[in-house]
């Protein structure tokens, strides 16, 4: 099982420590266009965290950037974890995703 997220981010920390997976730094090790494409397949719009402080320091014209552009350039702006597990991809770390990936 793959957890991709930052290794500073809490709610990555705790998806690794009760799943054993092997956490992706996104910062440290980013993304393939590949694997962006991927994610945004299967979360749309929902990958890219709007609530965080890297999109508070966008400016307007780069907010409105392709969403895979955005996430090339700036990696702390994917919403974490994204849990990569059997061929099947899951976005977060709510008590949905955890029943799903520990159960």
């Amino acid at each position: 099982m793959k957890i991709y997220g930052l290794k500073t981010c809490d709610t990555c920390r705790k998806a690794v420590k009760a799943s054993g997976g092997v956490l992706v730094d996104v910062r440290e090790n980013p993304l393939t266009l590949g694997q962006l494409e991927q994610f945004h397949a299967a979360f749309g719009e929902a990958l890219v965290n709007r609530k965080s402080t890297t999109w508070r320091g966008l400016s307007e014209a780069e907010r409105t950037a392709p969403p895979l552009d955005l996430l090339a350039a700036h990696p702390t702006l994917m919403k974490r974890p994204v849990i990569e597990k059997d061929g099947r991809l899951w976005l977060g770390w709510g008590a949905d995703v955890q029943a799903e990936v520990l159960g």
